[in-house]
């Protein structure tokens, strides 16, 4: 086997001039000219990070990194990556010295010659905590989530655009069935956003759902002159709860847009998100609008939007109150008592 030294290697190529060996992530070179494309270089981040000393890792192949855990999909992607001669990053389950597992998070990247052709490998190394079964499921939930939230926004414009061809005394029906259909494909965006695609992450910030919820509601259902509010103390909830407590939200703020300012142009919704003492969460959402008929109650079992407000609040426990009157418009309060489901942000 041809011998390189690290001087003369520091020479070749993009590393040139580089000191890798005080790098803090550990590397490693191979040389694909040579038999089997062995390791000709490691820094002191690698030996640290693997536990082998440069000696015993130099003239090796990196699969002796490999054991029977390790993922064969990925060793194979791997090996198709460098015969191909293409840069390739991946998370792989790796061995130390003294047997320990640890997975490595391994980008690796040709390095070209004057003429182009590949000279060495070069690999970037850096332990990360997760485990590849966890990896695999992550992928495949972060997939799943896209799709749904895709599939949810495709049926929303179906139902807007059905709504268009619908006469106007009936398309208050199909704007609230658009609500709810897009507070679902809402909660999936704020997933995403808060790092939530993933089986180990099960809270998102509960204020920034509820005002993204407003917002698009607001932008696309409400009146130029109503202006909208939104308020909320800082702290996570589980996602389950954030959507149970979105879609309650949902009811009754396109509640107070299609009958709170009948007759009127302008007007203001305030929606406040605040956490109580004793793990108590308050949604209030006040208008200040013409303000319910005497003698009327909401919500009722006249309506779905009444129906599913009234079902999803004794879902959690909640409570339900509403003031109303024609000089203060109306007021609805809901408490839902949930201790330890809450975990406060940062500010």
């Amino acid at each position: 086997m041809d011998e390189i030294n690290k001087n003369d290697l520091l020479k070749q190529g993009d590393v040139r001039g580089i000191s890798i060996d005080r790098m803090p992530l550990a590397m490693v070179v191979t040389n694909p000219n040579l038999e089997d494309n062995p390791i000709v270089y490691v820094n002191r981040a690698f030996e640290r990070l693997t536990g082998y000393a440069s000696d015993a890792a130099v003239g090796r192949n990196c699969r002796f990194l490999q054991g029977p855990e390790t993922d064969r999909r990925t060793i194979e992607a791997l090996s198709n990556a460098i015969k191909d001669k293409r840069e390739i990053e991946v998370d792989l389950l790796n061995y130390r010295a003294d047997g320990e597992t640890f997975m490595n998070h391994l980008l690796i990247s040709p390095i070209l010659d004057d003429k182009g052709d590949v000279s060495y490998f070069l690999g970037v190394q850096r332990r990360v905590t997760t485990k590849p079964d966890i990896v695999s499921a992550d992928n495949q939930l972060r997939e799943v989530q896209h799709r749904v939230k895709n599939h949810l926004q495709m049926v929303v414009s179906m139902i807007r655009m059905q709504a268009e061809q619908t006469p106007e005394n009936a398309r208050g029906q199909f704007s609230t069935l658009a609500n709810r259909v897009e507070t679902l494909q809402l909660l999936y965006q704020e997933m995403t956003d808060a790092g939530v695609g993933s089986v180990r992450a099960t809270k998102i910030q509960l204020g920034a759902y509820i005002t993204r919820i407003v917002s698009a509601i607001g932008f696309l259902g409400g009146k130029e002159g109503v202006r909208i509010n939104v308020d909320s103390d800082s702290f996570e909830t589980s996602v389950e709860f954030a959507a149970r407590l979105g879609l309650i939200a949902s009811e009754v703020f396109t509640n107070a847009l299609q009958h709170g300012f009948a007759g009127r142009e302008s007007g203001l919704v305030e929606v406040r998100i605040s956490q109580l003492s004793g793990g108590v969460i308050r949604l209030r959402v006040t208008d200040d609008g013409v303000g319910m008929p005497a003698g009327a109650s909401w919500p009722n079992g006249n309506s779905l939007g009444g129906r599913i407000v009234k079902t999803l609040i004794e879902g959690i426990g909640g409570k339900l109150s509403v003031d109303s009157g024609a000089a203060t418009g109306t007021t609805i309060t809901i408490d839902v008592p949930h201790q330890g489901e809450t975990e406060r942000g940062a500010n």
